[in-house]
């Protein structure tokens, strides 16, 4: 089985050892580096041959140096196949935006469970996203929708919309399966076409994007 190479970018040495035995108990999982600073992992790898250049990055926000906010298109640039997963405290709106805008696969609070950082983890190797549900819960609550319904051009389904929704919720698309009564394979079909429609990469762009549009029920 193929293991999703990790990097873990944090200035808290206590954390980050936490982290560490977090992710290196887990099979499918490796820990390849880590780091104080975002400097630090950059150099790394912008140096690193193919197979020391990870999959997924565990970022943290306020770094010394260069911030996590600031260092991710760097990230994108050095290894544009790699995800990002923000874990951070901050659940400042700016934050979550900007993030977001900027590619973000996931978006956690370090208050997250060991069970939800590594179920975050598996479900942004598998090529999807994940957010905190207090995260999701924020996005839906303080970004303003920008009414732009009929004008914009873009229609998602009613059952997009209701995936979308669910997303929005910090589920999983088992979990929206289970909820909808139909299987994980439509599921994803629906989120393809959704990522497709509104052109985005990932759940937190999509979530942000229909809010832009007044894509929700009740914009």
């Amino acid at each position: 089985m193929k293991k999703t190479k990790l990097t873990l970018v944090e200035d808290n040495a206590g954390y980050r050892e936490m982290l560490a035995e977090i992710v290196s108990s887990q099979d499918g999982m490796e820990l390849i580096s880590e780091f104080g600073t975002a400097e630090g992992a950059l150099n790394s790898i912008m140096n690193a041959n193919l197979s020391a250049t990870p999959d997924l990055v565990l970022l943290d926000l306020n770094l010394p140096g260069m911030p996590g906010l600031e260092a991710m298109p760097y990230f994108k640039s050095y290894a544009p196949k790699v995800q990002i997963i923000v874990l951070t405290q901050s659940d400042r709106e700016a934050d979550i935006v900007e993030a977001i805008r900027k590619g973000a696969a996931g978006y956690l609070l370090k208050s997250s469970t060991a069970a939800e950082i590594r179920a975050a983890i598996r479900a942004v190797a598998s090529g999807g996203a994940s957010l905190d549900p207090k995260v999701a819960q924020h996005i839906m609550e303080l970004i303003p929708a920008s009414p732009q319904r009929g004008g914009s051009g873009i229609q998602l389904s009613e059952r997009e919309t209701e995936v979308l929704e669910l997303l929005a919720k910090g589920l999983q698309k088992k979990e929206i399966a289970d909820q909808l009564s139909i299987s994980i394979t439509t599921v994803a079909d629906h989120v393809r076409r959704i990522y497709c429609k509104l052109e985005v990469p990932n759940a937190p762009s999509a979530i942000h994007r229909a809010h832009e549009l007044g894509l929700f029920h009740g914009n």
